[in-house]
């Protein structure tokens, strides 16, 4: 898993360092694409579902302002002031890490800096309750908590989940829920955190390519995601970011 996770934050790092006004979302796939290869391993999102009708066709998924997650990268450029969010998952010998951002491209308003700031503050919230003898009701709660407080909302239908073996394992995460509910935390346990904020309604739809979920609100969205492993010692982020 640690090993994974080096290459994804690798490919991530790449294609942060390349973000700026003008550069096509598919550029920054192919970026990612060719780290995770060139260090061999395989991007986990190309192709995923196996055996589906609408298999994800790219490394990364890229999701601009009022994309929420699983943007499909493409001719699309960047504008200025705009809110990229970057999901990215890796498999190298048969395990797979897992992890996102979101940052702004140039300046962006006050209002998308405190969005971005909250829900990676949210993220860490929840790593913070990722101990040994803790429930996943306590990581939900945490999240859930600092989003609402700062005004602003999770999203409902999607979240984290676990992962290892495979891209989305049991059990699923919601960003929402209540303290001392839920399955107890044991040292060996991998998980993907995934905070997902709106600064308006929790409500998503998806777009015709079948994979694109955006606000319905048309407000905007911000995603932070990190793989993390329960250990006796506390939480250990696999995919924390140069």
């Amino acid at each position: 898993m640690r090993e994974s996770a080096a290459i994804n934050v690798e490919a991530l790092c790449a294609v942060r360092d390349a973000i700026k006004e003008g550069v096509t979302t598919d550029e920054l796939d192919r970026i990612a694409h060719g780290v995770i290869t060139g260090r061999g391993g395989k991007p986990a999102f190309l192709g995923h579902p196996a055996g589906s009708d609408h298999p994800f066709p790219k490394t990364i998924t890229v999701s601009i302002n009022e994309q929420l997650v699983h943007g499909i990268p493409g001719e699309r450029r960047l504008e200025y002031g705009d809110i990229v969010s970057i999901d990215c998952g890796t498999i190298y010998k048969d395990f797979v890490s897992d992890s996102a951002f979101s940052i702004g491209v140039g300046e962006i308003g006050e209002e998308a800096r405190h969005l971005l700031e909250v829900t990676e503050e949210s993220l860490n919230r929840g790593i913070e309750e990722c101990t040994v003898g803790h429930r996943l009701g306590d990581v939900s709660y945490a999240i859930q908590r600092h989003v609402e407080q700062a005004g602003y909302s999770v999203v409902r239908e999607y979240g984290g989940h676990g992962v290892g073996r495979s891209m989305w394992e049991d059990p699923h995460i919601p960003n929402w829920g209540r303290a001392g509910r839920g399955i107890r935390l044991r040292a060996g346990m991998t998980f993907a955190l995934e905070p997902m904020v709106f600064v308006g309604s929790p409500k998503t739809k998806v777009l015709g390519d079948q994979w694109t979920v955006v606000a319905a609100d048309g407000s905007l969205c911000a995603h932070f995601e990190h793989t993390i492993a329960i250990t006796d010692n506390g939480p250990e982020v696999l995919t924390k970011l140069d």
